[in-house]
């Protein structure tokens, strides 16, 4: 029987209940489990595909084309598994499964309520995710951590709360706990336990009970052991049950927060964890990764040397429209041993000091750019700021600076080089302007016009590296030397295909194409310290002990030739990709996969 650990939130939102969840996860992988997740987001959107990044934070694009919660990025990144759109429930997705079930009379005429069709619906539903497999021994899930979005009390969670209070029967005590995660404000150094006792309170009167109650501070300070025995006491739970989760350095010395307070042995006698078959393979590779983690930990508090990276981005007002990438920073600048220090250089601010309402921000904006160490542009959709990216690729080419683009950023890259070597000055792309007279990017043939959700270039997918870029090119060494290589992709708009013959004779080599070669998927540089800019997003893919390898390149580059030259010949040893074999599957697959999934949901003909 798979184990259950439910995690729900109180007081707040977004106080970390990810990162507790990612975090109990792995602590029970290094124990040789095989663990999975399931996020729970409450909204009634089918998934965050339509969201606006800074209303939700960025959006998660998985191997099957799922666009999902940022919090499914750390279970991958924590975990390192491979999770499925399936993993995401929202209320969208419940609703639809419910109806169209209703309209197929599946229901046989009966009257569809909430309780028992809807709650039996995200039963299922977590059940039969709970056992596909996710991890390389390809085996059913041991452990299945289930993590519910927003706080309790919620009127959209209501549902949910329902259905987790009935799933703990279904499945036994024995297989279910529940972390429920709670702020405790600190008030001038007096940790206040009240909001604590009103939402476990709240939660126990829906009928679930907490096994464990995470506190959450938001302050360096730990845990008073008196707040501890306070909690305990008007919360009904014994001391042991209690966690402190102060703020600390980096979220990834939280697991070894929680490893410290014996939660990994609080679990293993709730939920008879020795009743499970864990071999002894599973509990070599579980501590080979606690060593291997105790290890990036420490050496992250020892490092001095900095690496300065610029993020020029349109979505600088909510870092978590830029998570995935961050962390893709983050796991190079510790493969390298060098401390990140990233600024946030908002697009607009570069264009023309006279727009500025505030000049400051255009003269501290270009300050900022000429003193990087590297400079980054990252995804994103729409007019707004492309300006100011280019005119920072600009810079980076033309200065011999480090640059990594990515998506947007890779296709400005291409519009830059079409105007600033080509002489060009109207080329642009059809995203910008339908009339562009110079149209370098395009909107792709396939995809839908009227519909959005779902409907991008979306997933894993192939690209193959031209034979003669074999000798030269660091991204492919990067790579491993491979000669085909997958990465997740996010997009509407591809490289103008009439002209990249123009491109490529004026010296702006694509190294990496589709399959059939297409489509332009990486450009490099030959004559610059690192110029890389590509369609995918390889930030999806990043792991705190496997980082990507172009961001890995990049932050390497940034740090010096030198640094570039080891990681150079460390990959082409040592890298492996984090997918499964059976996620590697041909473009036309991808395509018709697509394909079907768009005149299923409506969105008309479809133009290969």
């Amino acid at each position: 029987m798979t184990k259950y650990i439910l995690v729900s939130g109180g007081v707040v939102s977004g106080i970390g209940k990810g990162v507790i969840a990612s975090s109990t996860g792995l602590l029970l992988k290094t124990a040789g489990l095989k663990v999975t997740a399931i996020k729970i987001d409450p909204y009634m959107n089918i998934d965050a595909g339509t969201m606006r990044p800074t209303e939700h934070g960025e959006v998660y694009v998985l191997n099957d084309g799922g666009e999902v919660d940022l919090d499914l990025g750390n279970y991958e990144r924590y975990l390192d598994v491979t999770l499925s759109k399936d993993n995401n429930i929202t209320t969208g997705k419940i609703y639809r499964e419910v109806i169209d079930k209703e309209r197929r009379g599946e229901y046989l005429g009966r009257t569809v309520q909430i309780v028992p069709h809807i709650t039996n619906a995200i039963q299922d539903w977590i059940e039969r995710v709970s056992k596909i497999p996710a991890d390389d021994t390809g085996e059913e899930p041991d452990v299945c951590i289930v993590e519910l979005g927003g706080t309790v009390g919620d009127i959209e969670s209501a549902p949910f709360v329902e259905a987790m209070r009935q799933f703990q029967f279904r499945v036994g005590h024995e297989n279910f706990a529940l972390i429920h995660v709670s702020l405790v404000p600190d008030m001038h150094g007096e940790q206040k336990t009240k909001p604590t006792q009103t939402t476990v309170h709240a939660l126990r009167g829906l009928g679930l009970l907490p096994d464990l109650i995470a506190c959450r501070l938001l302050v360096p300070q730990p845990l008073q052991p008196a707040t501890k025995d306070k909690i305990s006491m008007f919360c009904h739970v014994s001391s042991e049950q209690v966690f402190g989760v102060h703020d600390v350095s980096s979220v990834y010395h939280v697991p070894l927060l929680l490893q410290s307070q014996g939660i990994v042995e609080y679990l293993r006698k709730r939920l008879n964890l020795a009743s499970l078959n864990i071999t002894p393979e599973m509990v070599t590779k579980g501590q080979s990764l606690a060593t291997r983690w105790r290890g990036m930990t420490r050496g992250q508090e020892r490092l001095f040397d900095e690496v300065r990276i610029v993020l020029v981005g349109k979505y600088t007002d909510l870092k978590d429209s830029y998570m995935s990438v961050i962390k893709a920073l983050e796991h190079s600048a510790f493969r390298v041993h060098r401390k990140l220090i990233l600024q946030w250089v908002e697009s607009t601010d570069l264009e023309s000091e006279t727009q500025d309402s505030n000049p400051a921000n255009y003269h501290d904006a270009w300050r900022a750019l000429v003193g990087a160490g590297g400079i980054l542009v990252p995804g994103g959709f729409g007019q707004r700021g492309t300006e100011g990216m280019i005119l920072a690729i600009k810079w980076a080419r033309e200065q011999k600076v480090p640059f990594l683009g990515i998506c947007l950023g890779f296709q400005l890259a291409v519009v830059e080089w079409a105007r600033s070597v080509l002489s060009i000055p109207d080329a642009h792309s059809t995203e910008f302007g339908e009339d562009t007279k110079s149209p370098f990017i395009i909107f792709m043939p396939e995809i839908s016009r009227t519909h959005m959700g779902g409907t991008m270039r979306l997933g894993l997918r192939p690209t193959v590296f031209e034979p003669e870029a074999e000798a030269w090119s660091k991204i492919r060494k990067l790579y491993g030397g491979a000669g085909k290589i997958w990465e997740r992709h996010r997009h509407r708009y591809e490289v103008n295909p009439q002209y990249v013959d123009q491109l490529q004779a004026s010296g702006l080599p694509f190294v990496g194409k589709d399959e059939k070669g297409e489509r332009m998927q990486v450009l490099e540089l030959k004559d610059h310290p690192f110029f890389v800019g590509l369609q995918a997003h390889p930030e999806f893919c990043t792991r705190p002990l496997n980082p990507s390898p172009p961001f890995l390149g990049f932050v390497a580059a940034s740090c010096g030739g030198a640094v570039l030259e080891e990681q150079l010949e460390e990959q082409v040893e040592s890298f492996h990709p984090p997918h499964p074999e059976e996620s590697m599957v041909s473009e036309e697959v991808l395509r018709k996969n697509t394909q079907e999934h768009l005149l299923v949901n409506g969105s008309g003909d479809l133009t290969p």
